[in-house]
């Protein structure tokens, strides 16, 4: 016999576990399903970097070419893809390049910058108000750079988010040193966004996550959605590999998965995988000073308490998780090229899956075909980042209450 349920949450990653909190605090009785373990996935290894000031989408101007350029220099690129004949994956690169405009950045920067702003501050309470201890700091986002060229975009891109009210700082090398001792010789300025914070990302998923099940949230692990039935415009009933349910409301929050699971909601949700890796560290004795960003190199530098975690690379793959340890050690090494950091025993190594739509930004949003479903996904690098923005708006549609802004720009159908 089928389970009732009130709202199913299928995937437990940041999005699913925000959803989720949020929902719970609006009254309503959540269970999540994941086909792991629930707060460990693709959220829990990256960056752990809170950043309002991400209002560019991926899809920018000048990426097509940019892309082109790194492919040339695999050794010292952030960026690769594999070559594939799939339809989904060839009309996904397809929808990529068109969206690479300067109207992309135009139509994306608006909603980017207020579910950011939104997940910011919520972010502020939801840690305060749960008492979450996850070594949350609000120390901004130091950009550093080593090459002229790349110094002068970074400045020129400082410009462009202070014309959009994000708080920017530009730094010579001895501002640089002022801010962050532990730059290398090789370091010429920086560029520093100081509305920013970071904090330890799987940390604070297991505290979510905990939080959620004291108050009543059923927590289902290891089971994986095998179909979907649909009835006279909603889903009525979900199928799993150790059960049935049938809920009131349904939120799809997946990550790269996500497409996986759409043929029997007769829906096409454009998301691909792009991995990422990272490496974590016990902590040095000499710690950066707050979280940093390797400009050219697009490597992520985050203290994490007694931990030092670096992560970086973007490449458009499967959804295989395989650890390539070469790419892993190019990570370090341009992390010890911008930092004189001494060497700690490695504590993790990790990869990841980004689930990146072609416009980059995420959807979230009804369907219009299907009234009681909530897609939540596409959030690329920013997964963690606009968590708690997310969980609200889902809760928000859920209940079918005003949402925090317009929410068109994420709507599906816009593809």
């Amino acid at each position: 016999m089928a389970e009732k349920t009130d709202l199913l949450i299928i995937g437990g990653g940041s999005i699913g576990l925000n959803s989720a909190y949020y929902a719970q605090k609006a009254g309503r009785q959540v269970t999540i399903l994941d086909s792991a373990e629930i707060g460990v996935g693709s959220s829990a290894g990256n960056a752990g970097h809170i950043v309002p000031s991400h209002i560019i989408p991926l899809a920018a101007a000048g990426m097509v070419p940019q892309a082109m350029l790194w492919m040339l220099d695999p050794k010292n690129s952030p960026f690769s893809m594999r070559f594939s004949l799939d339809p989904a994956y060839l009309y996904w690169l397809a929808r990529f390049a068109g969206f690479c405009t300067q109207a992309n950045i135009s139509n994306g920067k608006g909603p980017l910058d207020q579910i950011g702003r939104l997940s910011y501050r919520n972010f502020e309470y939801l840690i305060k108000d749960e008492s979450i201890s996850c070594s949350y700091a609000q120390n901004d986002l130091l950009f550093l750079f080593t090459d002229p060229k790349a110094y002068a975009a970074g400045i020129h891109e400082a410009d462009f988010m202070r014309e959009n009210g994000i708080p920017t700082q530009v730094y010579d090398r001895a501002a640089v040193l002022a801010v962050e001792p532990l730059a290398s010789d090789m370091v010429i300025g920086g560029v520093h966004y100081t509305g920013d914070a970071s904090l330890h990302p799987a940390v604070f998923l297991r505290e979510l996550k905990e939080i959620i099940r004291v108050a009543g949230g059923s927590l289902r692990e290891r089971e994986q959605v095998t179909r979907f039935e649909v009835s006279n415009g909603r889903v009525t009933r979900v199928i799993t590999n150790k059960a049935e349910y049938e809920p009131e409301a349904v939120v799809l929050s997946a990550g790269a998965w996500t497409p996986r699971l759409q043929k029997d909601l007769g829906i096409r949700v454009p998301i691909q995988p792009a991995k990422g890796y990272s490496v974590t560290y016990k902590a040095p004795n000499s710690m950066p000073k707050g979280a940093l960003l390797l400009g050219e190199k697009r490597v992520a530098i985050t203290p994490m308490g007694d931990q030092l975690r670096f992560t970086g690379r973007l490449e458009l793959s499967s959804l295989e998780q395989n650890v390539d340890m070469k790419k892993v050690n190019d990570i370090a090494e341009a992390a010890h090229m911008y930092l004189n950091l001494e060497k700690t025993p490695v504590i993790e190594t990790w990869a990841g899956l980004r689930p990146t739509t072609p416009d980059g930004l995420p959807i979230i949003a009804k369907p219009k075909r299907l009234s009681n479903l909530i897609i939540a996904a596409g959030h690329a690098m920013l997964g963690l980042s606009l968590g708690p923005g997310t969980g609200q708006l889902v809760s928000e549609l859920a209940n079918g209450s005003p949402t925090a802004f317009d929410l068109s720009p994420f709507r599906l159908e816009r593809f």
